[in-house]
């Protein structure tokens, strides 16, 4: 996931005050996220699997709410000037679509799990939505997947060893996760191939456990992001991503230089 500390131009946050309180916000918030989402997968195996179900839709609405903020916040850094990103291939690839596949992948995931909450409670149309909780459980996390592996493309023009290893501390803990979100639902939509299961016994104890694993990935992933962040804020100049000559933010500065004279 692309955090708010990643975006190329501080300006958008306002006061420096006001940037480190929403990056710290941000990276905080998605740590909550992730330990909210381990506890759901965690209340599978209890008698209120229900109950994390629901824990599990918080989880992945913070999910949806974090990302969404950091795409508004990358295309805030260009003014929103969508053609730029034709000259930019790391702001399209990156900083771009990673937050929207992202988004949307949690997204779908809550879709699946919110038609398996109401085909629990209401018990309504079993062979319809089983089949869209199972498909909607594999789109979802092969977008998680997809979005983990443009997150691995990120480079650093300037940057140091020890955050160059936050970084990849960062994105292989999302992308191991990411690919065992979407080994568990792929297990879980096989596993279902000739049986009848209703309401949670759709839901295996495999995928419960790749769940459970997949969450603790996504909280050191998050952790280190937090770590990363305080680093970066910390660093006196401002730490960018590798500006292309030509590219989005270099054809913004010359336009704005060229408003100014």
């Amino acid at each position: 996931m692309v955090k708010l500390a990643t975006a190329r131009e501080s300006r958008v946050y306002g006061s420096r005050r006001s940037r480190e309180r929403w990056e710290y916000t941000n990276a905080g918030v998605y740590v909550f996220s992730t330990i909210v989402f381990l506890c759901g997968f965690v209340a599978q195996l209890s008698r209120e699997a229900k109950s994390g179900l629901v824990v599990l839709l918080i989880g992945l609405g913070l999910i949806v709410v974090v990302n969404i903020h950091d795409l508004v916040a990358h295309l805030a850094a260009i003014n929103y000037r969508f053609r730029l990103m034709e000259l930019d291939s790391q702001l399209l690839f990156v900083e771009v679509a990673v937050p929207a596949l992202q988004a949307l992948g949690a997204l779908l995931f809550f879709m699946a799990l919110l038609l398996l909450v109401l085909q629990v409670d209401r018990g309504f149309g079993y062979d319809k939505i089983e089949a869209h909780v199972l498909n909607l459980l594999i789109a979802g996390t092969s977008l998680w997947v997809v979005g983990s592996i443009h997150n691995s493309c990120q480079i650093y023009e300037r940057a140091d060893a020890s955050l160059q290893i936050l970084q990849h501390a960062v994105q292989i803990p999302f992308l191991m996760a990411s690919f065992l979100f979407l080994a568990g639902a792929i297990v879980n939509f096989l596993e279902q191939l000739g049986h009848t299961h209703h309401g949670l016994n759709l839901l295996s104890y495999r995928w419960v456990w790749t769940g459970i694993i997949g969450s603790l990935l996504l909280i050191i992933g998050g952790l280190a992001n937090v770590v990363k962040v305080v680093k970066m804020l910390q660093m006196e100049g401002e730490i960018k991503l590798e500006i292309f000559r030509g590219g989005a933010q270099d054809q913004l500065l010359q336009q704005q230089d060229d408003d100014f004279f």
